[in-house]
């Protein structure tokens, strides 16, 4: 019976440990829903920055973007390395051949290929390569970097 006072020593640390926990999951939700709000806001702002950089890659060779359309429907997904969020959105890419590219005889050229942008919140704001994922809808971009990124509901 002598012992009783170890029992705040072993409870109070892990009541604290539980706190701090809990604490620090409400702490992601409100950066997430934070980041979440910032991207609705600057979303046509970021589409046309992944289009500005996309054009100016010079990828694919020999061909032009000749229009982006984005899909309404974004897809959330966190980055399992750096916590930060990404948020990926369905594209359809038109392109045309430039002259003397190699590629004016080439048929599948005026085909629309599908792909997704991506998006990632670094630092406290939304940031684009331009560099679409050809082939894959944000979900497929999530399953085929699944060791990279997990889904946010």
């Amino acid at each position: 019976m002598g012992n009783w006072w170890l029992i705040p020593i072993v409870v109070l640390p892990v009541g604290m440990w539980f706190y701090s926990r809990r604490r620090q999951r409400a702490d992601v939700a409100s950066r997430d829903e934070a980041a979440r709000a910032q991207f609705s806001l600057r979303r046509e702002w970021l589409e046309a920055r992944f289009v500005t950089l996309g054009t100016q890659s010079g990828k694919p060779r020999g061909l032009a973007w000749k229009s982006c359309d984005f899909a309404d429907e974004v897809c959330f997904a966190r980055d399992r390395n750096s916590g930060g969020l990404r948020a990926l959105v369905a594209i359809t890419i038109a392109f045309e051949a430039i002259e003397g590219g190699g590629m004016e005889d080439v048929e599948a050229v005026s085909n629309l290929r599908a792909a997704t942008a991506v998006f990632r919140h670094e630092d406290g704001e939304w940031k684009t390569d331009g560099r679409p994922r050809y082939n894959l809808n944000p979900v497929e971009v999530i399953e085929r970097y699944q060791n990279e990124l997990e889904t946010v509901d």
